[in-house]
């Protein structure tokens, strides 16, 4: 059985694409550097964490880009021995905002792994760009439009407009081929082709609870689409029973032989159905439901219905499962785990070190948590309800203005922070730095001696609907330091009222001076407790 989410923690807007015996899933993210997860599977079920393709600020550059901007919902395809990734960097967004400066770029690589092209600019007219590649060997770039215009449907509709890879521009005119349904919000599109079929699959009501998979189709490229008769084609919404939640945002695939499936965006509530603000901690996950063709030539899922479900049947195909992942990276190898991801810029050797001292990693304190420039920062995504991360860390501070030490974050309006730094009276101490909506609180009150201790070990642990820290000494037992948090208050629904990420556990070191005094970690646990 494949058991959902297959892809647990921020993985949203998925796009999957089938090479041989191989899947191929490309989600969002956002503000994290390197841009676009690319997981692996060869059964539908088991999934490993493939690559990060954009991997260089030539490709990607996200300085000053807003919380929630950066990468939106890539399109991976496959065609002519290459695979193929459309991206949309996101420079200007807010939710009362009347403008989005989104940027549109595809880039190209022979093997997954990379290495990735030098990006080719598109157009900058709307997100969410897909790339169709036609059995008559023509490309379509599609993309929905924003219309800032008052009065209009700021989503209005889905444009298509042939691509050149000879010329690698847009050429011919602009189409705008489907408007949407009653559902509204019509972006995320995806084209297919079979039985003479055009089939344009939508995201729409929006990418919360209200989230819906339309799907249309047309003898034409250029439509008219008509509508699915049971549309929406997967949704949660009018359930919030649901265990998975936010359905939306699909692709889809088929296997060798024949089976289909789909991939979508979804999300996993902490609050029960009827609480005033539903939160999930986690962000919005990736899942996968299986298809199958009527006789009218429209999917429907298997089973029956349009919801989504925890567990669905798996394919006819061997199972493939990966070695499991190590809980500790010791920082031993010369480069930092893959599940590691820093803020808008690259890991590199300007403000981190993994040979400078080796065994630990080194960061060189930079900005502070609220920047959207220049942070030194290292952090993973939280994939669990229950989890557990920790570090040991050494650092000399010489002033209140230099600090590091373990971090829960979501962007820069929302993070709990226990750091260690200098105190005039007590020396070094420890201290727990919050931001909630913006709003900076230091909830301990009060700072905690740790003498002149050489190393100190910082842990939080997750434990559903809240988390805590704890700290150590050498040779001594972990003590709870601060409150009780609330993990909802790291959550796409009470960040802003909507934002698009997740929780991290990160590593990280401020010198708000600018002498860039440095931090050194001796190793990063993370243990998922359930």
């Amino acid at each position: 059985m494949i058991r959902n989410p297959v892809l647990p923690g921020f993985n949203p807007d998925p796009s999957v694409v089938r090479v041989g015996e191989d899947y191929y899933v490309a989600t969002s993210t956002f503000e994290w550097f390197p841009g676009v997860q690319i997981h692996h599977s060869r059964d539908l079920v088991h999934w490993r964490l493939a690559g990060r393709p954009l991997a260089r600020r030539s490709q990607l550059d996200l300085l000053g880009n807003p919380d929630s901007g950066g990468v939106w919902a890539p399109c991976l395809s496959y065609a002519d021995g290459r695979f193929w990734l459309i991206y949309t960097d996101v420079k200007t967004w807010a939710l009362e905002a009347p403008f989005k400066d989104t940027h549109n770029y595809l880039v190209t690589a022979e093997r997954v792994e990379g290495p990735w092209s030098e990006p080719v600019y598109l157009n900058s007219s709307g997100f969410d760009p897909s790339l169709f590649h036609d059995d008559d060997g023509r490309k379509w770039l599609l993309n929905m439009v924003w219309d800032h215009r008052k009065g209009r449907n700021a989503f209005a509709g889905i444009l298509l407009q042939e691509y050149d890879p000879v010329r690698q521009e847009l050429v011919g005119p602009v189409h705008n081929i489907f408007r949407g349904t009653c559902l509204g919000v019509t972006e995320g599109p995806h084209l297919y082709k079979r039985g003479g079929w055009y089939y344009l699959l939508t995201a729409e009501g929006g990418t919360s609870y209200e989230h819906a998979v339309t799907l249309a189709r047309s003898r034409s490229i250029f439509g008219p689409y008509e509508v699915h008769p049971a549309n929406p084609l997967l949704t949660a919404r009018d359930h919030p029973e649901l265990p998975l939640q936010k359905a939306g945002h699909a692709s889809l695939v088929e296997t060798p032989t024949g089976e289909w499936y789909m991939v979508h965006l979804t999300g996993r509530p902490l609050d029960p159905p009827g609480a005033p603000l539903r939160r999930c901690n986690l962000g919005r996950e990736t899942a996968v439901q299986k298809l199958e063709w009527a006789e009218d030539g429209w999917p429907r899922l298997a089973g029956g219905g349009n919801t989504p479900r925890l567990e669905v049947e798996a394919p006819d195909l061997p199972p493939h499962p990966w070695p499991p992942e190590p809980e500790t990276d010791p920082f031993d190898a010369p480069t930092l785990s893959p599940h590691f991801q820093t803020l808008r810029l690259p890991a590199d050797g300007s403000w981190l070190s993994l040979s400078e001292r080796p065994g630990f990693l080194r960061l060189y304190g930079r900005e502070s948590l609220i920047s959207r420039h220049r942070q030194s920062l290292v952090a993973r995504r939280l994939q669990h309800f229950h989890a557990e991360a920790e570090t040991a860390l050494e650092f000399e501070p010489r002033h209140f203005q230099q600090m590091a030490g373990l971090v829960c974050y979501y962007d820069t309006r929302h993070w709990v922070y226990l750091r260690l730094s200098r105190d005039e009276e007590l020396g070094k101490t420890l201290n727990l730095l919050a931001c909630d909506a913006g709003r900076y609180e230091e909830p301990l009150g009060r700072e905690v001696s740790v003498g002149e201790a050489a190393r100190v070990y910082l842990k939080v642990r997750f434990e559903r609907e809240t988390f805590r820290f704890f700290y150590a000494l050498q040779g001594q037992d972990w003590q709870p330091v601060g409150p009780v948090f609330d993990s909802g208050k790291l959550s796409d629904d009470y960040c802003n009222g909507l934002s698009f990420t997740g929780t991290f556990i990160g590593l990280c070191a401020q010198d708000l001076s600018g002498a860039r005094l440095h931090a050194d970690f001796d190793y990063f646990t993370y243990r998922g407790l359930e």
